[in-house]
């Protein structure tokens, strides 16, 4: 164990111990305004975030049981990695602020893979990390933690003094909360330790809302106009307007434009007559071709990057395209539109309703036809679209695989998605019941996030079935979450496609050496020998299966009916696709 120099305790691995880490900090009596340390947790309590994730160690110790005292229910992970993805992810599906707590230093950088994901999907997450003094300039644990949150997208804020300690907290929530940033509130110890003011001011202050956006008169009108004037209208959909469902529809309903989501997205538009489902590498041949013919694309909230739009190839020649977004910034950046808006997307669809009916005072079907809506429903989905059988020699196309899962799994669960090759099947044939169905941590493309998001959004919504797809390596990665998992009681099926590499580099590399001729290309690197995956879960205290073909998911049939309180990890030894579909999309930018 390394022993802190200068700072206050025996460091970052002293509190490993789970029991430790659930046991109550002490009261005080003889100081009942407490340190600043517990100022900070009553007073993010008292603003409502909804759950802290974290390792304990000496510095983030009194802060943690600060905010558990005060009510906030609190998970011990066993990385803090781990942590900061189990509350981006609680954060997204349970519309409440996350809160990761991080020990000095080493804490604060073991999760910095985690809280670059959240800062770069504008999760509203809050990190409260210890830091070292400012006087302890040779503690072991000094690092810029202010350059370190920085340089992956977050807000950096700062717990000044005792006297400021309310003031700090607050902004970093609103912050936090209004402008949907990640948001890590550093807490030096010294700072944390001393007396908290006996009155703080402002101690019970509330943080008002945001305000949304309203667009301007003459964007809403420009936009309903060439609304008015196309024939063939789409309308993607991100995570801007998650909130924005019910006015998109109204909107297309009125124009006959179709509907379409981000991947992020996914399940907004769920039993939608005319929804194409994922726009983008995900989309089925069918949803491809609907967005190509379309001669006006409308973003809502939506980058309209690269996967979403496949590098532009779904774009048209001629089509019209329109982005709406709060931030002007946001607008034409990742390709050139001809009208952006600056907006929030529930208010501009509203106000251009209102005054398309001006231009069209009935619904017109336009891009709504009989054919179309008959289409949709028989071949929109890859589940409905007729694929070759690769299973064989041990091995079960991850087809076949997501399709089985899809009938099998219950309606209502929760899909979170690791990074990989095999990534496209579980976030396309599984279905999912509406836009808090789907977690999809891809802002940072990590592979290792999947296990720690699929129980991040496990306590957000536990109404629901938890459901992980995940690749053999990024799911050994993590792998240590799976106790987590265990202690927590979860229900949470773990899909693990295992081809015993890494499957997006074997394809790219491998695949694209032979089709081009050339030599053997080694591919030591990224290929292993089969591990048994059910072996090391069943070792973690989980149920598990080993599934080389459509017979061995009867297993999984019969853990579905009893439902335990505990995961069940899938380990299916998958076919090679030879390269997924979309993988060749996501490629071709490199």
């Amino acid at each position: 164990m390394l022993v802190a120099s200068q700072d206050s305790a025996a460091g970052h691995a002293a509190a490993a111990d789970p029991d430790r880490q659930q046991a109550p900090a002490p009261a005080r009596p003889e100081d009942a305004a407490g340190t600043v340390a517990q100022l900070v947790g009553r007073t993010l309590a008292g603003l409502g975030v909804g759950h802290v994730f974290g390792v304990v160690g000496s510095g983030n110790f009194e802060v943690t049981n600060a905010l558990r005292l005060a009510g906030v229910p609190f998970t011990a992970a066993r990385h803090e990695g781990g942590a900061a993805t189990m509350a981006d992810a609680y954060s997204r599906m349970s519309g409440r602020i996350g809160v990761v707590s991080t020990h000095q230093g080493c804490g604060l950088s073991n999760a910095i893979t985690g809280i670059g994901e959240a800062a770069k999907s504008r999760t509203p997450l809050i990190v409260l990390s210890a830091d070292t003094q400012a006087s302890a300039v040779r503690s072991n644990f000094k690092i810029d933690q202010d350059a370190l949150a920085r340089s992956v997208g977050a807000v950096s804020e700062r717990v000044h003094s005792p006297a400021t300690a309310v003031a700090d907290t607050l902004r970093a929530f609103r912050t936090a909360r209004n402008e949907r940033r990640t948001v890590v509130l550093n807490l030096p110890l010294d700072v944390q330790s001393a007396p908290a003011p006996a009155a703080p001011a402002a101690a019970a202050a509330a943080v008002a809302p945001a305000q949304p956006v309203r667009p301007s008169a003459a964007s809403v009108r420009r936009l309903a106009h060439l609304i008015d004037a196309a024939e063939r209208p789409v309308f993607v959909a991100g995570r801007g307007a998650r909130e924005a469902g019910g006015e998109l529809l109204g909107l297309a309903a009125h124009a006959g434009a179709l509907v379409a989501t981000s991947a992020v997205a996914n399940g907004l538009f769920h039993d939608e007559a005319f929804s194409l489902g994922i726009s983008g590498g995900f989309s089925s041949p069918l949803t491809a071709e609907l967005i190509q013919g379309a001669d006006l694309i409308v973003g809502w909230g939506c980058a309209l990057n690269m996967w979403t739009m496949r590098h532009g190839h779904l774009i048209s020649d001629g089509t019209a395209v329109v982005q709406v977004d709060v931030e002007d910034s946001a607008l034409g950046a990742n390709r050139p539109v001809d009208l952006g808006v600056v907006g929030d997307a529930e208010l501009t669809a509203a106000d251009v309703l209102a005054d398309l009916r001006t231009l069209q005072p009935e619904p017109v079907a336009k891009y709504r036809t009989e054919e179309i809506a008959r289409d949709i429903a028989v071949r929109s989905r890859w589940n409905d679209v007729d694929t070759p059988d690769l299973s064989g020699d041990g091995r079960i196309d991850p087809r076949v695989l997501s399709r089985e899962l899809d009938t099998i799994l219950p309606a209502e669960r929760i899909v979170s998605i690791d990074s990989g090759n095999f990534m496209g099947y579980p976030s396309t044939y599984l279905k999912v019941p509406d836009e808090f169905g789907f977690c999809f941590t891809q802002a940072f493309q990590s592979i290792g996030l999947g296990l720690s998001t699929a129980i991040g959004a496990a306590l957000a919504r536990p109404d629901r079935l938890p459901v992980l797809g995940a690749g053999d390596g990024g799911f050994l990665m993590g792998i240590s979450e799976l106790e987590t998992a265990v202690r927590l009681g979860l229900p949470l099926v773990c899909i693990i496609y295992n081809d015993a590499g890494y499957g997006a580099e074997v394809h790219h590399f491998g695949g694209g050496a032979a089709a081009d001729g050339g030599p053997a290309v080694d591919l030591g690197t990224v290929t292993f020998p089969d591990t048994d995956i059910a072996a090391i879960a069943r070792g973690f205290g989980a149920d598990a299966v080993t599934v080389r073909s459509a017979a061995d998911l009867d297993e999984v049939r019969k853990w579905v009916q009893e439902r335990p309180a505990r995961p069940l990890v899938i380990d299916a030894k998958i076919a090679s696709d030879g390269g997924a579909w979309w993988l060749a999309e996501a490629f071709k930018g490199h």
